[in-house]
């Protein structure tokens, strides 16, 4: 019997031969804890009595929620984290670059077939490039601080293999809802995600990581990609014989398979307020919307930022709507003005932010009220997420996004 790509890092992890349903104690390759949480890492690290870290070189400290500070107790964060990693002796600490999901494989905290871990849901994003990668929670974190191990039950893993082109208005984003609404918000809890086919390998990193971000959204542990030629040039690394072998085999055991052509996507929308609440753009069209937001951990990369810009060079956000552009980092957002994109999103009307979440998160940079619509790039729709809870949140592609600022009104974009 063969593995799938979680069992093969897994087993190269522990040096045993696992499959799904083992519980098994892993090495920790890298952790990653952002500023919301790392008061209570902090605390409960101590209170369980460790006065070291296991390695504070695999740790990495990450303001991005809360930055710049919008209430008087963000500093608390700030202050309680810069303690933390001083007294401790943490040198990765990141206080303004970006967000935390971008910067962990950007600055290459992150290798292929590594085993990461992060206090925050959405660390299924660094699977992009092959790592089991998953989010945990406060006490979890503060333990493998100590200890440097951490047990799992290896999960099930769910096939989706795309083949084909997609459509020119079709980005990664539609895939993934696609996805979410066909396997709904529930339907691949504590489970692996594994893509393949000629549409992922034909893929950019950025566009895997976007898949990888939002697969929690639909419950998944993890979500993994095989590393290829592209994965290698984006973490400036020679794939060695063990990333290499991070493909699923022929004769592993899969749950199910999910098979899709490319060429039957177009642009979706998550609608108000669940995420695996899924239409299709054309049946929306004419719903007017109040602002636009391009960004996030999600869809805040160089290749979205530059979809967008595509479809607004030389046009105007219409009148009453509010466009927002985060970038989601210091490295992106000093790409994006060296190439002129983002005078061109300017000059459209955009305002432009600090990277950061912000936005995302409900926290600063254009929060909404009450009857108010947003067309927004980020994960994430629930009540409240970025705004009062009778705010209307339509997620969807960049492009998409783009186009609906242009028009005022929820379009699909030309094709």
């Amino acid at each position: 019997m063969g593995n799938t790509v979680i069992e093969k890092i897994i087993r190269h992890n522990t040096g045993k031969d696992v499959k799904s349903g083992d519980i098994v104690t892993v090495n920790v390759d890298r952790v990653m804890i952002h500023d919301i949480f790392i008061p209570f890492v902090g605390d409960k690290f101590e209170e369980m009595g460790f006065t070291k870290l296991w390695d504070p070189d695999k740790v990495v400290l990450i303001y991005d929620h809360l930055v710049p500070a919008s209430q008087v107790d963000d500093t608390r964060h700030f202050h309680k984290g810069d303690e933390f990693a001083k007294k401790y002796g943490m040198k990765n600490v990141h206080r303004s670059d970006g967000i935390c999901h971008q910067l962990m494989t950007e600055a290459g905290y992150v290798k292929p077939g590594d085993v990461v871990f992060g206090t925050d849901s959405h660390t299924t994003t660094y699977g992009c490039v092959g790592a089991f990668s998953s989010g945990i929670g406060y006490t979890e974190m503060a333990s493998i601080l100590g200890t440097g191990t951490m047990w799992i039950k290896v999960p099930e893993t769910i096939k989706v293999v795309i083949e084909g082109e997609l459509p020119k208005n079709v980005m990664s984003k539609d895939i993934i809802l696609r996805l979410i609404g066909d396997l709904g918000a529930d339907g691949a809890t504590y489970r692996a995600l594994e893509f393949s086919g000629s549409t992922v390998e034909n893929m950019t990193v950025a566009s895997r990581m976007t898949i990888a971000n939002m697969a929690i959204e639909a419950g998944a542990k993890c979500a993994l990609f095989t590393p290829d030629e592209k994965t290698a040039e984006y973490c400036e690394i020679e794939l060695n014989d063990y990333q290499k072998s991070l493909k699923g085999d022929e004769d592993a055991k899969y749950l199910y398979t999910i098979t899709y052509r490319a060429e039957d996507f177009v642009p979706v929308m998550a609608c108000p307020s669940q995420v695996d609440k899924i239409r299709d753009t054309s049946v929306l069209e004419g719903t007017p919307i109040d602002q636009v937001f391009i960004g996030s951990c999600t869809n805040g990369r160089l290749e979205d930022l530059q979809a967008a810009a595509e479809v607004l060079k030389g046009k105007k956000v219409a009148d009453y709507v509010k466009l927002i552009v985060t970038p989601a980092s210091r490295k992106i957002y000093l790409q994006a003005s060296k190439m002129g994109i983002l005078d061109t999103l300017a000059e459209a009307g955009a305002m432009i932010t600090h990277p950061g979440c912000g936005l995302c998160c409900g926290r600063a940079g254009g929060i909404l009220s009450d009857g108010e619509r947003v067309v927004a790039t980020n994960n994430r729709n629930f009540l409240g997420r970025m705004g009062t809870s009778k705010v209307e949140i339509y997620l969807a592609s960049p492009k998409t996004a783009a186009a609906c600022a242009v028009a005022g009104k929820i379009v699909t974009p030309e094709a």
